[in-house]
């Protein structure tokens, strides 16, 4: 029933107004909300500055661009290393600059201004821990795809996952990184990186020395521990609790690729509960279903610039 009524005969339809008129909207709208549930997609990270080609891929990737022909951090996810070693190399540095770095623009911050005095929950599919770095509320999160800093069992029958922190300092120090004046590791001067880690850093369960990977939905192997169970059910308690109020569904950065997650939930609660407002900001891709128009707004415009002209 789901999919019939949003993905078959799906009528969608685009926001004409202009860029002031919405942003007066959207401000009204998070000012008469009694909840706002922000659902934030990979546009987000992106706006944030978090960009997985380009200049920033090049930076840190260069050697496996020159090397293999990648091209940027998302495809090389899914290279098929000759070896291990230097697989692990690929993702020690793909998830240190995606998940411990510091976050490169106010994007974040001024999000949790917005709603730091609102009753909000967050859903999203990003997995590099950007709203925990901004300040948001843990117990307001929850991260459905998994996380960057965590590592689970290939076969992920044990249910546990693994924080990763340690480990990834280690085989960032063993390609050669340093480590810079903040704190973080920047590349070294006139050296060349190792493009492997030792054998030794290969990751392994601590319990049986089992295979580790990384804790992100990519197939039914994927674990959903007891913090991402909490998480879920404080959602739906959310929810729950809030399903006949002035309701503000926010979604930032949402694409197509996985509609069902938020995008679509966020149309149907929308139609379901009459005092609900819906929002899309998205850069190139903002529309809603017709069914909810007449109560939603959708700004094709940077996410940066739309939440800083809302703190305006």
């Amino acid at each position: 029933m789901f999919e019939e009524l949003f993905t078959g005969g799906r009528t969608v339809t685009t926001d004409k107004r202009s860029y002031e008129q919405q942003i007066a909207l959207l401000k009204e709208q998070l000012e008469k909300a009694d909840a706002v549930v922000i659902g934030a997609g990979a546009g987000l990270s992106t706006s944030a500055g978090f960009t997985y080609g380009g200049e920033r891929f090049m930076k840190y990737f260069r050697d496996f661009h020159e090397r293999y022909g990648i091209r940027d951090m998302y495809s090389g996810g899914f290279y098929p290393f000759e070896r291990p070693e230097i697989f692990w190399a690929w993702w020690s540095r793909a998830i240190y600059f995606n998940r411990y770095v510091k976050i490169p623009s106010d994007v974040y911050d001024n999000l949790h201004r917005l709603v730091l005095d609102k009753d909000y929950f967050v859903l999203t599919t990003n997995v590099d821990h950007c709203f925990q770095k901004a300040g948001f509320d843990k117990k307001r999160l929850f991260y459905t795809q998994g996380d960057y800093g965590l590592f689970q069992t290939e076969d992920g029958r044990n249910g546990k996952t693994y924080d990763n922190q340690e480990w990834v300092e280690k085989t960032m120090e063993a390609q050669g990184f340093v480590h810079g004046s903040d704190g973080f590791f920047q590349l070294p001067e006139d050296q060349p990186l190792k493009m492997e880690i030792p054998t030794e850093l290969i990751p392994r369960s601590p319990e049986d020395g089992s295979p580790l990977t990384t804790n992100l939905r990519v197939d039914s192997a994927f674990v959903e521990d007891e913090g991402w169970h909490r998480a879920a059910d404080r959602y739906e308690d959310f929810l729950r609790r809030h399903r006949n109020l002035h309701v503000l569904y926010l979604e930032l950065g949402v694409g197509m690729n996985t509609p069902v997650i938020i995008k679509f939930p966020f149309w149907q609660y929308t139609m379901k509960n009459k005092n609900a407002f819906y929002a899309c900001v998205n850069y190139g891709e903002a529309a809603c279903s017709e069914a909810i128009s007449n109560r939603s707004v959708c700004l094709d415009a940077d996410i940066a610039r739309v939440l800083r002209d809302l703190l305006a």
